[in-house]
């Protein structure tokens, strides 16, 4: 799944298949300019910032059991946002500063380290990939992926794809071939 959020005429937080497919709402209420976005892949639920509003809350990905963790003025100067075990992380635009936040109540929030003109944080580690499994876009034996000629989406499954053409090319009629 992709998610991403949106604050053009209805702020909302969405998702959709990686091909574009099946976008849904998953939050369209009590939202207003949701600017930063993180996934906890483990247990499945979806972090945002709201900076008109000054909160970071959390949904399961069906929009459900929503939480604030936070909220307060310190909000408006963040951007970007991680998940790493017990913590987001996120970056003070004010300051400069990369801060922790205890995710689960809101409390502990430090302030790690000092950067320059900091505006995305991620964290890279092992636990944080989901195991790797095979998947309709893996190389066929000619070396395309999925079988594509251009560019593999993986649709409504890890067994399901959508070829994609490069822009100025058009799918041919077998549904995998560009011309």
């Amino acid at each position: 799944k992709l998610f991403f959020t949106d604050y053009g005429n209805a702020a909302k937080v969405e998702r959709c298949d990686m091909d574009g497919m099946n976008r849904t709402w998953i939050v369209d209420s009590k939202i207003e300019q949701p600017t930063a976005l993180a996934l906890d892949l483990i247990n499945k639920y979806v972090y945002w910032l709201d900076i008109y509003l000054e909160s970071v809350e959390v949904v399961d990905y069906q929009g459900r059991r929503r939480q604030t963790i936070t909220k307060g003025r310190q909000i408006r100067h963040l951007c970007g946002l991680a998940v790493f075990e017990n913590y987001l992380y996120t970056v003070n635009s004010d300051n400069l500063s990369i801060l922790r936040i205890n995710r689960y109540n809101g409390t502990d929030v430090q302030a790690l380290a000092r950067l320059d003109n900091a505006k995305e944080i991620r964290v890279y580690q092992k636990r944080t990939q989901a195991a790797g499994r095979s998947h309709a876009c893996e190389q066929d034996p000619y070396g395309m992926p999925g079988g594509c000629s251009h560019i593999c989406l993986l649709s409504s499954s890890y067994k399901a794809r959508t070829c994609r053409c490069r822009t100025g090319f058009i799918l041919g009629s077998d549904g995998r071939s560009c011309k």
